[in-house]
């Protein structure tokens, strides 16, 4: 049985994004190297990331930039912990597209492998 503090189920990516710190001028860039609807996990070399710090994230589905607000929650060396804070549906919205968009091109390059293995088989 699931606990409501439970992490939502990851999936895997590499999407660069770019960031900014409330408080700051200038914006950083890291991966996203998994997301769920929740959060994700923003991998960043040498950084200062505080937890409970909020970031604004900004990225490319597709051809479309989107940007959503988000709160670090935990860090290690490697990178942060984050969770999204959707402001409204469109924010949600955001989230679920690029989850979408990541499985839909992982089950075409799925495809794609089975046409091949079924050619040579």
């Amino acid at each position: 049985m699931e606990t409501m503090n439970s992490p939502a189920p990851r999936t895997p990516l590499n999407l660069d994004v770019s960031f900014r710190r409330n408080y700051a001028r200038q914006d950083t860039t890291g991966i996203l190297k998994n997301i769920s609807l929740s959060g994700a996990f923003l991998e960043i070399s040498n950084h200062d990331l505080r937890v409970d710090e909020k970031v604004n994230l900004t990225f490319i589905v597709g051809s479309r930039e989107r940007k959503i607000s988000a709160q670090i929650i935990w860090k290690n060396s490697y990178g942060a912990g984050i969770k999204f804070l959707p402001l409204n549906n469109r924010d949600v919205q955001i989230v679920d597209d690029l989850i979408y968009f990541v499985e839909s091109k992982r089950i075409g390059h799925r495809g794609i492998l089975d046409g091949i293995l079924k050619k040579v088989a």
